[in-house]
């Protein structure tokens, strides 16, 4: 079946239908991985979100089983590729990607220019789009859904509290999206983690921890007010808190900092960034639309590590407390673990 992908600017890509037969609409956005669309599929930042993958080839290695994604479903509202292996070659794999996609209910188009794509979008940064089907024609007034004019944490969050590990060190980790990974870097090193919902303040819940860990996940930072405010609380009592991605950028509002929109993002597993502590280049999964302002954030708070393509932030740390956090992904999945020891550096702080 014949689809199109229409943005909000007027402008339209042609391509067919491997995925489901459905409508969708959200923010486009580019990934410039080679690898890892399980991983990226199944991330829940990407939540309302049209993903398009630059690499050309995507599919040609299937489906691995449940173990190997990052949530317990696909997360994009829609896939944009430019050629669908539909015979894949992998040991691993357990269906093809387009199945995977109709099971889920998933649109996806092939045969995209995924450059040309991609170069619109760095142009005029990300826009909003539709994927539309023939089958799907009458709906052309529908609205496009943004989903930055709300807050997304309540639908990808857990709705209560869970516990990994039983390590002697007891870590709550605030799931504003968390990929699975994160829990899974912290319990094989040896700590307890207690995920908790995006709004439950730890400070009130009678629950014993020694560190507040706070997860990636999707929108506009500023519309997690609620969890804005519970870690401001948190703060208050000086406990060691480590944030990703958006943890990030909430634990920078937390702080009295600001935020803003970049362009069109980093979205990818070939980011490099400086850490300035350690005076070392690493290179980096990324998975983020904001940024956190520096210059917003009091002299207390430092630069720590620094995007080396464009310069933005990509992590802040306290001068004297142990508050940390970093807009990239030390757990990878898919991606480099150049930044793995990041998670040790925070354990290292916990009481």
């Amino acid at each position: 079946m014949q689809g199109r992908l229409a943005l909000s600017d007027g402008t339209v890509f042609l391509g067919q239908s491997f995925g489901s037969e459905v409508t969708t609409s959200g923010e486009v956005v580019f990934n410039t991985g080679m690898v890892g669309y399980p991983e990226s599929l199944t991330d829940p930042s990407y939540f309302g979100q049209i993903l398009s993958l630059t690499y050309p080839l995507q599919g040609n290695y299937g489906v691995p089983k449940r173990q190997f994604w990052e949530s317990k479903k696909i997360q994009v509202k829609g896939l944009i590729v430019q050629n669908y292996i539909e015979n894949p070659s992998h040991f691993e794999s357990k269906k093809t990607l387009g199945e995977w996609l109709k099971q889920e209910k998933i649109p996806a188009l092939q045969g995209i220019d995924t450059r040309a794509l991609t170069a619109k979008l760095r142009e005029h940064g990300v826009m909003l789009g539709r994927i539309e089907l023939e089958s799907s024609s009458k709906n052309k007034e529908l609205s496009i859904y943004d989903p930055n004019s709300e807050n997304m944490l309540p639908y990808v969050s857990c709705d209560k509290v869970e516990v990994y590990g039983d390590g002697r060190k007891n870590i709550v980790l605030i799931d504003c999206g968390v990929k699975e990974n994160i829990v899974r870097s912290l319990v094989k090193r040896g700590v307890k983690v207690t995920k908790v919902p995006w709004d439950f303040n730890p400070i009130t819940s009678g629950i014993e921890f020694d560190g507040v860990f706070i997860s990636n996940g999707p929108g506009d930072p500023k519309q997690a007010k609620e969890t804005v405010g519970n870690v401001r609380k948190i703060l208050k009592k000086n406990i060691p808190i480590f944030g990703i991605c958006l943890g990030s950028q909430i634990l920078s509002l937390a702080a009295g900092g600001n935020t803003y929109k970049l362009k069109y993002g980093h979205r990818g597993q070939n980011q490099p960034v400086l850490d300035q502590t350690r005076k070392i280049a690493i290179q980096t999964a990324q998975n983020h639309g904001f940024a956190v302002d520096m210059k917003s954030l009091g002299r207390d708070w430092s630069e720590w590590f620094i995007n080396l393509n464009d310069g933005t932030n990509e992590g802040i740390k306290h001068q004297t407390k142990p508050f940390m956090a970093v807009q990239f992904h030390p757990e990878a999945n898919p991606g480099p673990f150049d930044g793995g020891y990041l998670f040790d550096e925070f354990i290292k702080c916990l009481k």
